[in-house]
């Protein structure tokens, strides 16, 4: 099999150079961000971060675009190669970036600048994405359903981890809201007045748990009840919870989802209550990385000497992505850039502290290096329209 082709050996030593010389820069910007945590949607100084390093590298910007206010889109070049690279800039409550979305808009910006002074001479467009809310709020699904990923060839972005790995294996997610409304009463002298939204839910959860005796080793349903009553005394009126539901493949997703779904509705006619579920943002689906897109980017980040351990994706079985919406529709790839900060892992405070350390900040440039590698090879390897 013909190994695919490389762009040339000087303009990838110039990316290199224009990112390494970069450098504090982009590692500044992932620290900023990583001080700033902003949540969903309401990532204001981040994205004007992101948006004002990317217009001050010579890319045309639009901060705020396709309906949302905290979105960039940022485009050099005319080629007709076509390459989007996605910057996250979300982070998670009470926990700040603990999934390192500083990391992957650094790095985003990073192969951004280093691809500016290249792509007339491979025959490249560059287009950086600043996608809000991946941490539950389905940003990219909604850019992607307003026309943000039309005419793009291949569609990437790194995100840290624990581990390096060359794909995620990403699940598919439905996450809703759960409200019950019953009757409050005094629960010492008038019980039976009233009809107890703490009980549904507590039905709702037992259903749950023995629901899960007849789903797959990939399927996963997590919750939280955010509301269940005030005070001991009086029987509680209103349940409120988040809930998610995972699968394997998005196929899998609707009949698991009403599954669970029926659950809740049990909690409901059990005790009476009314019952509301009301979808908490678009459904994710499974991602599904391009093949040859990701030999060339597993190629180049381990010219940067990073290796990919023959492992399974231990502990990331049920990790989702909105980037797996793209998958289904552009060329797309989503690998890991490992911290080595095992036992640490995302969505936990220790990982928090790690997404700033020296690792993290190598990191940013490997990612940003090896993703302006891989649009330039595919530049290259593509034939003329």
């Amino acid at each position: 099999m013909t190994a695919p082709r490389t762009a040339p050996d000087r303009l990838r030593r110039e990316v290199e150079a224009r990112i390494r010389a970069s450098g504090a820069d982009l590692v500044g910007l992932s620290h900023r961000i990583h001080g700033h945590p902003e949540l969903a949607f309401s990532e204001t100084r981040a994205s004007a971060w992101v948006a004002e390093a990317l217009d001050g590298a010579g890319l045309t910007v639009e901060h705020g675009c396709h309906g949302l206010p905290t979105a960039v889109r940022a485009t050099i070049g005319s080629g007709p190669v076509h390459v989007g690279i996605c910057a996250e800039y979300d982070a998670l409550p009470g926990i700040g970036h603990a999934c390192g979305h500083n990391i992957i808009a650094a790095a985003a910006v990073g192969a951004g600048l280093g691809l500016v002074r290249v792509v007339d001479d491979l025959g490249l467009t560059v287009t950086v994405l600043g996608t809000p809310a991946e941490e539950g709020g389905g940003g990219k699904v909604l850019m992607l359903e307003r026309g943000a990923f039309d005419g793009l060839d291949a569609a990437m972005m790194v995100h840290p981890a624990a581990v390096e790995m060359a794909a995620m294996p990403g699940s598919a997610v439905s996450v809703f809201d759960v409200t019950y409304r019953g009757v409050p009463a005094h629960a010492g002298a008038y019980p039976e007045r009233g009809i107890n939204a703490a009980d549904a839910m507590t039905v709702a959860q037992v259903a749950i748990g023995l629901l899960r005796q007849q789903t797959t080793g990939t399927d996963r349903v997590q919750g939280v009840v955010t509301e269940a009553g005030n005070a001991a005394n009086v029987i509680p009126d209103l349940g409120r919870g988040r809930w998610i539901v995972r699968t394997g493949t998005v196929d899998e997703l609707g009949p698991l989802t009403r599954r669970v779904q029926r659950c809740f509705e049990a909690g409901a006619l059990a005790t009476g209550c009314d019952l509301e579920l009301v979808p908490a943002c678009p459904d994710y689906a499974d991602l599904r990385p391009d093949p040859g897109l990701l030999a060339r980017y597993r190629a180049n980040a381990e010219a940067l000497g990073r290796t990919f351990p023959d492992l399974p994706a231990e502990g990331v079985v049920g990790a989702a992505t909105d980037m797996g919406n793209v998958s289904h529709v552009v060329p797309t790839i989503h690998p890991m850039l490992g911290l080595d900060c095992a036992p640490a892992v995302n969505h936990q405070p220790e990982f928090t502290a790690a997404a700033v350390t020296p690792a993290a900040d190598r990191a940013v440039l490997d990612g940003a290096i090896a993703m302006a590698w891989t649009a330039a090879d595919l530049a290259a390897g593509l034939p003329e329209a």
